[in-house]
């Protein structure tokens, strides 16, 4: 009897969380992702908040989704000190999952710029307190008590991390904004001295001081480090047009908010190429080659703030 009360009373507590729980759950991911900068990470941790979820005692929440972010700031704080022994060890260059995001992503400015392959990489720069803040505090606007309770510090201290993240990420994040139509344009550029091998062509779309970063993980071909320069950069795709051409397919697609290619070889994605755009050319370029990155570009991901 003690049973059925008992499972009665689990049941009571978990329908109003399972009810509350998807209207959140796009935003917990984003928080996660934005955190981590790996999808599959960032599921792993909305799955964890589920399970805490489910346990809380909700006549007590006030607010469910203040509540549901704390935890899941949490668990991908404690995330972090596992990602961190990966990256480590990590052959090559390591760079943030991409996802497959629908257009009007793009469209919302600050979203975009959140989840930018760019902005990701710079906030690869802070410590994980500095991040966790950051992404908080300047991405969803959530409150410095909130963060505080969240982090583990005290609201004093989360200030003066969001203030030294900020200065952090305003020192080293990308030139300001470009419109989607120029970004397409550049991207235009590209893809067609790449599908051609014009070197010429590939290097007016180029900056003289473009990056080239790839990341195969140890799995896939990719250039053991970042390259910079128009002349270093433009022969890699170049030198290999023709053989990409005969052998993959490119299709122009949205991935973290920016226009992007993904080359696909016998229906399979291979590699996706994200691009960063300023004043007009290419300021960056990141391929990422790693199978185990892909698994987010064969349908697109909601991301909320």
């Amino acid at each position: 009897m003690e049973t059925e009360h008992g499972d009665a009373a689990a049941e009571g507590r978990t329908a109003p969380a399972t009810e509350s729980f998807p209207a959140h759950r796009d935003l917990l991911f984003t928080v996660a992702y934005e955190m981590l900068g790996s999808a599959a990470d960032a599921e792993d941790v909305v799955q964890e908040t589920w399970l805490r979820w489910s346990a809380v005692e909700l006549s007590a929440v006030r607010e469910p989704r203040a509540c549901l972010v704390r935890i899941t700031t949490r668990q991908a704080l404690n995330r972090m000190r596992t990602l961190g022994r990966r990256k480590e060890s990590y052959v090559g260059s390591w760079l943030p999952e991409p996802l497959l995001t629908a257009p009007d992503v793009a469209e919302d400015v600050e979203p975009a710029d959140s989840v930018s392959m760019a902005m990701l990489l710079v906030l690869e720069t802070l410590t994980p307190a500095e991040r966790a803040v950051f992404v908080l505090r300047e991405v969803f606007e959530v409150g410095y008590e909130e963060i505080a309770e969240a982090v583990g510090r005290s609201r004093a201290a989360v200030r003066q991390i969001a203030h030294r993240a900020r200065s952090h990420v305003a020192a080293r994040r990308p030139r300001g904004p470009v419109s989607p139509a120029r970004t397409r344009g550049a991207l235009d550029a590209f893809r067609k001295a790449v599908e051609t091998g014009e070197l010429g062509a590939l290097l007016g779309a180029l900056a003289p001081d473009v990056v080239y970063v790839g990341d195969g993980g140890g799995v896939r071909r990719a250039a053991p480090r970042p390259i910079a320069g128009a002349d270093k950069v433009a022969r890699l795709p170049a030198a290999g047009a023709v053989r990409m051409a005969a052998a993959m397919t490119l299709h122009a697609v949205e991935v973290n908010g920016r226009p992007a290619l993904v080359f696909r070889r016998d229906g399979e994605v291979d590699t996706v190429l994200v691009l960063r755009v300023g004043g007009g050319l290419i300021t960056g370029l990141y391929a990422v080659r790693n199978p185990g990155k892909l698994s987010h570009m064969e349908r697109e991901t909601v991301l909320r703030r």
